[in-house]
C-alpha cells in the first residue's frame, strides 16, 4: 500500500513545486497531470468492477505493482508533458488495482484469522509511504532537483515493494466469490447514497492532496515550510484510520463518518487563510487526519452492506472515488491560474466535501449499531 499509494500516487505531491520551480510548469499543466493519474486510478477501479476475476490475478496484480514502480522512476528521465501524462495515467491504473487487490486480500484474511476489527489499520500503510516521500523528496532534491527525487522515490517503490513481498509470506487461497448477475442488484443496491457521499469527498479532498504543498510553498515565508507540511499529513494519516474505528465503535459509524467529512471541510477552509507556519500545519494535519479515516470507513460500510458482493463494492466505491478525483485537479489547477491563487479552488472543495458530509448523515442504510 505504501508503494501503489503513498508513493505511486501521492509522490508527486512534493514533487510538484520542484518541478515548477526548476521547469517553470503551469498550475494548469500541473492539475492536467494530476488528473491523468486519477482517470488513470478511475479506469483501473472500473476494470476491477467490470472483470471481478482480474483482482485474482497474479499476473495482473505483479504486473501492476512493476508498473507502478517503472512509471514512478521514469518521470525522472523526460521533460515531455505527453510522456508524464502518459505516465501519470499508468500509474493510475496500477496504483487502482494494486489498492482494490491489497484492500480485499487483507480483510479477507483478517476475517479468517477473527482480526477483522484491525481492517482499517492497512490503510496506515497510505500515511506511511506519504511521509516517507515528504521525508525522501526533501533528500534527493539537494542531489538532483525535481529528476532525482522522481528517480529516488522510484527506486524506493522497488526496495519496499521486495521487502513487502519477501515478508508477506504463506497464506490461504482467496474466499469464493459468486460473480454471477443475480446475486448484484440485491447486495449493492444499497450503495448508491455512500458512493455519492465518496464521489463527492473525491471531488473535493484531491484539491488538497495535489496542490497542499505547492499552495504553501507559494505563501511568503512559507516556503521552507511546504514539504514539511506533506510530511505532516502523511503522519496524521497514518494512525487515523485506527483513530476513526475506535470513534465508529463508540458513536456509530454514520456519525463518525459525518465528523470526518465536516473536519476535512473545515480544515479544506482553513488553509485559505494559513498564512503562518502554525496554521498551514494544522490545516495539513486536519487533511491527514481525515481522508484515509473516510476512506477506511467507507470501504468498511459498502462491504457491509454488499455482503458477498463485497468484491464489487470495493471496485464501485473506489471507481466513484476515482471519477471525483478527474474533476478536482483540472478545475483547480484552472481556476489558480485565472485567479493568481487558490481561494476559490478550496472553497468549492470545502463545499464539495461539506455536502458529501449531508448526504452521509441523511443516510438510512447506516446500522443502528456501533461498530
Amino acid at each position: 500500500m505504501m508503494v501503489a499509494m503513498g508513493i505511486g500516487r501521492f509522490a508527486f505531491t512534493p514533487i510538484l513545486p520542484l518541478m515548477q520551480r526548476d521547469l517553470g510548469i503551469s498550475h494548469s499543466l500541473a492539475g492536467g497531470l494530476a488528473s491523468l493519474n486519477y482517470a488513470g486510478y478511475l479506469a483501473g477501479a472500473l476494470l476491477c468492477a467490470l472483470l471481478p476475476h482480474v483482482v485474482r490475478s497474479t499476473l495482473v496484480n505483479v504486473g501492476a505493482l512493476i508498473a507502478s514502480i517503472v512509471a514512478t522512476l521514469l518521470m525522472g528521465v523526460t521533460c515531455d508533458p505527453f510522456w508524464w501524462g502518459t505516465l501519470r495515467l499508468v500509474a493510475g491504473v496500477a496504483s487502482a488495482i494494486l489498492f482494490v487487490v491489497i484492500a480485499i486480500e487483507v480483510s479477507e484474511t483478517l476475517v479468517r484469522s477473527r482480526h477483522a476489527r484491525w481492517s482499517s489499520a492497512l490503510y496506515g500503510g497510505i500515511g506511511l509511504g506519504i511521509a516517507l516521500s515528504g521525508l525522501s523528496v526533501l533528500v534527493l532534491d539537494r542531489f538532483g532537483g525535481w529528476s532525482f527525487a522522481w528517480l529516488g522515490m522510484g527506486a524506493l517503490s522497488g526496495v519496499l515493494a521486495l521487502a513487502g513481498i519477501l515478508v508477506a509470506g504463506k497464506r490461504q487461497g482467496s474466499v469464493s466469490v459468486r460473480d454471477t448477475a443475480s446475486s448484484i442488484h440485491g447486495n449493492l443496491a444499497g450503495i448508491g447514497r455512500l458512493a455519492t457521499a465518496y464521489f463527492l469527498e473525491g471531488v473535493g479532498y484531491i484539491v488538497s492532496a495535489t496542490f497542499l504543498v505547492t499552495m504553501i510553498a507559494h505563501t511568503p515565508g512559507l516556503a521552507g515550510f511546504a514539504p514539511w507540511s506533506w510530511v505532516a499529513v502523511g503522519l496524521a494519516a497514518a494512525p487515523s484510520t485506527i483513530i476513526w474505528q475506535q470513534i465508529a465503535s463508540r458513536i456509530g459509524v454514520r456519525s463518525a463518518l459525518t465528523m470526518a467529512y465536516l473536519i476535512q471541510a473545515g480544515g479544506i477552509l482553513l488553509s485559505i487563510r494559513a498564512a503562518t507556519a502554525f496554521s498551514a500545519g494544522l490545516a495539513a494535519v486536519i487533511f491527514g487526519g481525515t481522508f484515509l479515516g473516510i476512506v477506511a470507513l467507507a470501504m468498511a460500510e459498502g462491504g457491509r452492506r454488499a455482503g458477498t458482493e463485497g468484491r464489487r463494492a470495493a471496485a464501485i466505491l473506489t471507481a466513484c472515488f476515482g471519477a471525483g478525483q478527474v474533476v478536482g485537479p483540472p478545475l483547480a489547477g484552472l481556476l489558480a491560474d485565472q485567479q493568481g491563487g487558490f481561494s476559490l479552488p478550496l472553497l468549492l472543495a470545502g463545499s464539495v466535501v461539506t455536502l458529501g458530509g449531508v448526504l452521509v448523515a441523511t443516510d438510512g442504510r447506516f446500522s443502528s449499531r456501533s461498530v
